[in-house]
């Protein structure tokens, strides 16, 4: 199905300017008409001016502060008018072919309210073919890569298409995660809500993974924690969350005693003021996450869990 402007490709970008100019290049390459939405986190590295000057001429929405990935989604998701909304990461460059790959996905597929992209790293290697949600209610990147329009658990949020108007009724996006897991936690309430998601083979993005975050940094791994918990309170059944809650509350309990018989250093997220900071952020965005967790669904959480974790 072809037609007019459908889709609104969202480009959040906090400090950006070394690989801003790539990806609005390669936006504007795109084969397939679409709207530009530029989210600029409050950057002051020269991004804004960049914005300015690039021939795309992008719509830009620049915030007084930086609110993260998820929040600067979420602010984009209030000016979208078009019936998809794309996410796209900073430091991803689609091919031409992208947009028109994951519109005709969902054209052929009424059930289908999100699509995934198939995201590599610059030497061509496969990072993400959606995420699939582990036994422990993480979600993980796919590496290996399912079939055509196969259906996957959820989308990575760096490259992927969503129905503007089913994400909405699903509640939008979970702007107090600041960054990572809205993704997750967003493909938990479409599937909820009876929708399903989608793996595109042929939309193809080349992501630099980790420009704007450093994967292992201790801000990194308080994120990652956090918002896990988050989303399972949210969305995973009632035990499952309570579990999961629990679980990492008694490991950090544990901790001083490792240290006291002269265990080696651990990891970052095993270092107990992370850890404490976790569990007092999850303490205080509970109340909200459990308001969260009382909208209406369509689907199971007990059933979504059986049929999807540990895949």
């Amino acid at each position: 199905m072809r037609g007019g402007v459908r889709s609104t490709v969202v480009v959040v970008t906090w400090r950006g300017r070394a690989h801003l100019t790539a990806c609005l290049d390669a936006v504007a390459a795109l084969d397939h008409p679409h709207r530009t939405l530029v989210v600029d986190n409050a950057s002051d590295d020269g991004s804004a001016e960049l914005l300015a000057r690039h021939p795309s001429e992008p719509d830009v929405l620049r915030l007084p502060r930086n609110v993260g990935y998820a929040g600067g989604i979420a602010a984009a998701l209030r000016r979208v008018e078009t019936p998809f909304v794309a996410w796209l990461n900073d430091d991803a460059a689609p091919d031409p072919g992208w947009l028109a790959a994951l519109e005709d996905a969902l054209d052929a597929d009424r059930g289908a309210w999100a699509a995934a992209s198939a995201m590599r790293t610059p030497d061509g290697a496969l990072q993400s073919a959606g995420v699939r949600l582990t036994a422990d209610g993480h979600g993980a990147d796919i590496t290996d890569p399912p079939g055509a329009a196969e259906e996957v658990f959820g989308f990575c949020g760096g490259a992927a298409l969503l129905r503007t108007a089913e994400l909405r009724a699903a509640g939008g996006v979970p702007e107090e995660f600041f960054c990572y897991y809205e993704d997750t936690d967003t493909a938990w309430r479409l599937r909820l809500g009876g929708g399903r998601v989608v793996f595109v083979p042929a939309a193809e993005v080349v992501h630099l993974h980790g420009a704007s975050t450093r994967p292992g940094s201790p801000r990194f791994h308080r994120w990652n924690e956090r918002n896990r918990l988050l989303a399972l309170l949210r969305c995973a059944p009632a035990r499952v969350a309570a579990a999961e809650l629990a679980r990492f509350a008694a490991l950090t309990a544990v901790l001083p005693l490792r240290r006291l018989r002269g265990a080696p250093v651990p990891p970052v997220n095993f270092r107990l003021p992370l850890r404490l900071r976790v569990l007092a952020e999850v303490a205080a965005m509970t109340p909200a996450a459990l308001r969260a967790r009382r909208a209406p669904t369509v689907l199971d959480r007990t059933a979504l869990w059986t049929r999807w974790s540990g895949r």
